[in-house]
């Protein structure tokens, strides 16, 4: 199984690339197994115009609720790791979005990821859309969401 690191929408006028040690982060927490539970996390990095550096993506805490189809994140750990990044870099490293992972080969987000992306993008400081990944067994799905309705889904750049 091999990710891809680097993405952009259809007429390539957005572009994102993940980091090595936010690959890794997916890597170790892809539900290949039937008894593992879905996990997700913050999608961290910096803005580059219309383009997307994603640095980091937070692991699952003790307090997150785990299920098999279900990753409900809490804001306790995340929030903490994502405030101490935004302060040592002194503002450029920043909330872009939010991962989880699917029990499915080539993810797809059901109607409850689409809720709560939406919700998420319109509590967003910034306005701008927020980054939705579903991690999938054998690829991601990647998504710029805004506060309604459906956004930009990127293909990886080959």
């Amino acid at each position: 199984m091999q990710f891809m690191s680097s993405w952009a929408t259809d007429e390539k006028r957005t572009l994102l690339h993940f980091s090595e040690s936010t690959l890794e982060t997916f890597y170790q927490h892809v539900q290949a197994n039937d008894g593992d539970c879905e996990a997700g996390g913050l999608l961290l990095g910096s803005v580059h115009g219309a383009h997307m550096l994603i640095e980091q993506a937070t692991a699952p805490t003790a307090y997150d609720k785990r299920l098999r189809y279900l990753f409900e994140r809490m804001p306790f750990g995340h929030e903490a790791i994502a405030s101490s990044r935004w302060i040592a870099s002194q503002g450029t490293v920043r909330y872009l979005g939010e991962w989880h992972t699917h029990p499915e080969d080539h993810p797809h987000p059901s109607g409850l990821d689409r809720s709560e992306w939406n919700r998420l993008s319109a509590r967003r400081r910034d306005k701008r859309p927020m980054l939705a990944v579903i991690v999938g067994r054998k690829s991601l799905y990647v998504e710029l969401v805004p506060s309604s309705g459906y956004g930009q889904a990127f293909l990886p750049v080959t």
